[in-house]
């Protein structure tokens, strides 16, 4: 088993280096520092003066990958790869193009972004898996015919509706809960009981029939029938050898959102005013802050090809053949 998870971390390193360095590409060749100063300027008749001194002011004057006019070591750590880019992987973030510390900013913010972020997973995840089961176990009924139909309703929505509706039905008409804002401590569960609700709501239709198609899958297959020869009633089947051998897309599924829990949703942190990673990006697009879009960039993809290796070694747990491969 631990050859097998030291493998994976040997795949994670060079795929980690090649997003690293598609995003300095996008960021410093592709879209030039002139090009971002332009835009961070924000003035069509800015001088260039005002241009390169922005550079210089951001550390952007350097040399992309090689500097020949320094001497030693230098050659390559006086450049702009190096220390825009390689430096990412101690996790020093620098500062923002407005003088803020990114790291600080993130360790701040990371945590109502949890806060929101692991509610949502759990309470979704557990509740999409139990009507999909539920469906399944009254399937070609009207039961099942109905939940799908209302899954497939429920899909048609936009997210937007139900953020709008939520905050209008129980947070303007009712006054339950506030419609936005955000504080610390266990003030803070009022102020996310909204937005994890509307969470959990969106993702029901596309989260129950994806759900259900492996428990389909699954139900039609041997060791079931097996299973149902020796008197095993349906829900027994269902929960103790339907459920474990879906296990492995299910883990699959859910990789997907473990970036989410630190970066945070980006649509429910900008209605909802929470001061999380989500809403820092979408603030950092807004002016045009290329340094917090780099970081956030890399994060993603660190946090994301974490959650394949965790996916990788919880496969081993779920199904020991993997081991083998």
């Amino acid at each position: 088993m631990w050859a097998y998870i030291i493998r994976r971390i040997l795949y994670a390193i060079p795929i980690l280096i090649g997003v690293n360095l598609l995003t300095f590409l996008l960021f410093f060749v592709v879209n030039t520092p002139q090009d971002m100063a332009v835009v961070h300027l924000g003035d069509r008749y800015v001088t260039q003066e005002a241009i390169d001194r922005w550079i210089v002011t951001n550390g952007y004057d350097k040399p992309t990958f090689y500097n020949p006019k320094a001497q030693g070591i230098d050659k390559i750590s006086d450049t702009l790869f190096y220390q825009q880019s390689m430096r990412l992987f101690t996790f020093n973030f620098g500062t923002s193009d407005t003088g803020r510390e990114i790291g600080h900013d993130i360790s701040e913010r990371m945590w109502p972004s949890l806060a929101l972020a692991i509610p949502s997973l759990l309470l979704g995840l557990g509740l999409n898996v139990m009507l999909a089961l539920l469906m399944v176990l009254f399937r070609g009924t009207q039961i099942d015919t109905w939940g799908v139909t209302i899954c497939v309703a429920l899909m048609s929505i936009s997210g937007l509706f139900f953020i709008i509706t939520g905050q209008y039905v129980l947070a303007k008409l009712f006054k339950w809960v506030p419609i936005s804002g955000y504080e610390s401590g266990l003030s803070a569960i009022k102020f996310l009981a909204l937005p994890v609700l509307v969470s959990v709501i969106a993702g029901i239709g596309s989260g129950v029939r994806w759900y259900r198609t492996l428990f389909l899958e699954e139900i039609n297959k041997d060791y079931v029938r097996t299973a149902r020869a020796k008197g095993l009633s349906d829900i027994a089947i269902l929960f103790k050898h339907v459920l474990k051998n879906a296990l492995i897309p299910i883990l699959t599924g859910v990789v997907v959102l473990i970036p989410s829990l630190f970066l945070g949703s980006l649509l429910l942190e900008s209605f909802f005013a929470i001061p999380g990673l989500g809403s820092y990006t979408i603030d950092a697009i807004r002016a045009q802050d290329f340094a917090i879009v780099r970081s956030m960039v890399f994060l993603g993809s660190v946090l994301y090809i974490l959650g394949l290796l965790l996916t990788d070694i919880s496969y081993t747990l779920v199904d020991p053949r993997v081991r083998l491969n």
